[in-house]
């Protein structure tokens, strides 16, 4: 089981946002905790379950050992990480 981090750095609020995502559900919201990110800050969508993070969240992350994921390196693991990401948002996996 693994957290994982992307690299798509979206620009949003005069700052770049990544995306928090995790092979289940209950891993996402234990580590999401751990960053301090409020429940209410989960995105349950079409594009994923998943927590929007900061840059400096994103190295956080890294830090307490979320799994780096870069869209242009790894992106066989990044379509695998996001199809799983959009099956918790349907509610079909755990």
């Amino acid at each position: 089981m693994a957290v994982y981090v992307d690299d798509a750095v979206i620009a949003w609020r005069d700052q770049r946002w990544a995306h928090l995502m995790a092979d289940t559900l209950e891993e996402l919201h234990a580590f999401a905790t751990r960053l301090g990110l409020p429940r209410r800050a989960f995105q349950d969508k079409t594009s994923g379950a998943h927590y929007d993070v900061t840059t400096d969240m994103r190295l956080q992350a890294i830090a307490l050992g979320a799994v780096a994921i870069s869209r242009h390196r790894d992106r066989a693991q990044v379509r695998a990480v996001i199809a799983v990401a959009k099956a918790q948002g349907r509610g079909l996996a755990p």
